[in-house]
């Protein structure tokens, strides 16, 4: 699972739980009653990013469905919180990672959760 662009997902995904997880950090150490529902949902996006490289790192059948699973909650976390960012800004007075499907971040948190899924279930195919 994690050769080829694999090991892009790989460290993609290790990168983003880096941003993720210290942005969402110091956030709540410094400023959390500022946008508490922001800063947790960036945590929380931490959390399933560590998850999902666990997940890539490990291998195996068990291993690669939880990931699928993680990538499909991922993608739905993105598109809801993105969604909901644009129709009600007032709700977030500061972005989280996957604010406005994670334009502060390149996009990337949108379109790292649909790369993952096709490399999965490529993947997935491959060993059968």
């Amino acid at each position: 699972m994690i050769s080829g662009p694999g090991i892009l997902l790989v460290w993609l995904y290790g990168v983003m739980v880096v941003a993720a997880v210290s942005r969402s950090a110091v956030q709540i150490s410094t400023d959390f009653d500022r946008a508490p529902l922001a800063y947790t949902l960036s945590a929380l996006a931490g959390v399933v990013y560590g998850f999902i490289t666990y997940s890539l790192v490990r291998g195996g059948a068990a291993a690669r469905s939880a990931a699928l699973v993680c990538c499909a909650a991922e993608l739905v976390g993105v598109l809801v919180v993105g969604t909901w960012t644009l129709t009600d800004p007032s709700a977030f007075p500061d972005a989280t990672v996957w604010s406005d499907f994670g334009m502060g971040y390149l996009f990337i948190p949108v379109i790292l959760p649909v790369t993952a899924i096709f490399w999965l279930r490529r993947a997935r195919r491959g060993t059968r």
